[in-house]
Parts: structure tokens; C-alpha cells; sequence
């Protein structure tokens, strides 16, 4: 398994109490597979997806990355398992307004210490994979909204991660644009051989993943893709 938790609980100061985010959750997920986590607004979905980041610690329980376990380490050594062996696809795309999308990428590959000329070259792989190569010179501002969120996931992807972690990426887009979203999420996890986890309010799209798991009030439970 590249993404292991195991029996996690995660809860929040709320007033003189603790609020359950997380009820002891188990999830594992292979590489090459893609779980989809669904469930309403306030279940636990983005605890789940921020515990599996190694952003927050829970309380208890286990979060395992590619065979390393987290618990004791400093927040040094979460940032380079992060930086090396986790890619995360945000909401929202954030990308730089100044600089292309291929420089996007780069800037990536070189803070993770890759050579110029090689980090130009993973650039190019991932742009190509995600269909952009036409508009690797393009800024954000000149991108559609599903292009912008092709580049924020072949940006996720620049430093070969073993586990990814994409969250509400159809949110801003149209049917059509999310369903395309979806598929090359599908299709960039099996070609990667990423252990992925997409969270989302949508089960529209879901018809291609490999499993979907359900939160409800903090705790997971396995769930029937749509028909």
C-alpha cells in the first residue's frame, strides 16, 4: 500500500468540548488505484484529505506514506516526505499570475533540486500529458478555468509522487469541463502509478474510479459508485 491510515481519529477544540472530525478512519490505498471520498459539507472529507497530507496530526491512529510512518517525525522531515513523495491538487489552482505554464512546472522541479535542463524536460512530459503543450507559454490569465486545473495537477505530478491527493477539483467547472477533470485524473493515476484520493461533493463523475468510500459525521464507509 503507498497510502495506509489505520484506525484515525481527529477531533477539534470546539467551546469547553472537542469536535470529531475524523472517527476512527481506515483507508488504504494501492498504487495505480484511485478512491474517490464523497459526503456532504462538514463530514470530514477535507480532515481526511489534510490528515493524508501529513498537514495535520490526528490524535490517534496511523498514516503511513509509501511504507515510511509519520508519527515522531519533525516538521522538517514531513516537509521533504511532501515535497518528494506526496503531490497535492488544491481547490483552487493558485497558480503564479506571472508565470507560464510550463514555468509553472519548473519552478517546482528546481525547488525539489532538479537541473535546469531536466526540470524543462519534466515540464514539457507533463504538459503534454495533460494535453497542454499548445499552451505551455500562456499565463494564467490567457488559460480557461479546466486548463488552469490541468496545470495545477501536472504540477502536483512534477516530482514523481507515490501518493495524490486532489481536492473538489470540479468545484468551478462546468459538467462537461469536471467530467474531463475526472478522467485525467483516472487516467494520470494508472499512467503515474499514484496512490490517489479525490475528494469531492459530486458522484456525477465517478463511474471510472476504483472505489468510493462515503464520510458521514467523520466516519468512512464503503460506498457504490454511480451506475
Amino acid at each position: 500500500m503507498s497510502l495506509n491510515l489505520t484506525d484515525v481519529t481527529l477531533t477539534y477544540p470546539d467551546g469547553e468540548s472537542r469536535l470529531t472530525a475524523l472517527d476512527r478512519v481506515t483507508l488504504d490505498v494501492p498504487r495505480g488505484s484511485l478512491t474517490a471520498v464523497v459526503g456532504p459539507s462538514g463530514s470530514g472529507k477535507s480532515s481526511l484529505l489534510a490528515v493524508a497530507a501529513t498537514l495535520v496530526t490526528p490524535d490517534s491512529g496511523r498514516v503511513t506514506i509509501d511504507g515510511t510512518a509519520t508519527a515522531g517525525m519533525t516538521r522538517r522531515e514531513l516537509t521533504e516526505l511532501r515535497r518528494h513523495r506526496i503531490g497535492i491538487v488544491f481547490q483552487q489552482p493558485n497558480l503564479l499570475p506571472s508565470l507560464t505554464a510550463a514555468e509553472q512546472l519548473e519552478v517546482m522541479g528546481r525547488i525539489a533540486g532538479r537541473r535546469p535542463a531536466e526540470a524543462r524536460e519534466r515540464a514539457g512530459e507533463l504538459l503534454a500529458a495533460v494535453g497542454l503543450t499548445a499552451e505551455a507559454g500562456r499565463r494564467p490569465h490567457q488559460l480557461s478555468g479546466g486548463q488552469r486545473q490541468r496545470v495545477n495537477l501536472a504540477r502536483a505530478l512534477v516530482n514523481d509522487p507515490t501518493v495524490l491527493l486532489v481536492d473538489e477539483p470540479t468545484s468551478a467547472l462546468d459538467h462537461e469541463r469536471g467530467a474531463a477533470v475526472i478522467e485525467l485524473v483516472t487516467r494520470l493515476t494508472h499512467r503515474q502509478a499514484t496512490a490517489t484520493v479525490l475528494v469531492t461533493h459530486d458522484r456525477t463523475h465517478l463511474t471510472a474510479v476504483d472505489r468510493v468510500a462515503e464520510v458521514r459525521d467523520g466516519r468512512l464507509q464503503p460506498s457504490e459508485p454511480p451506475g
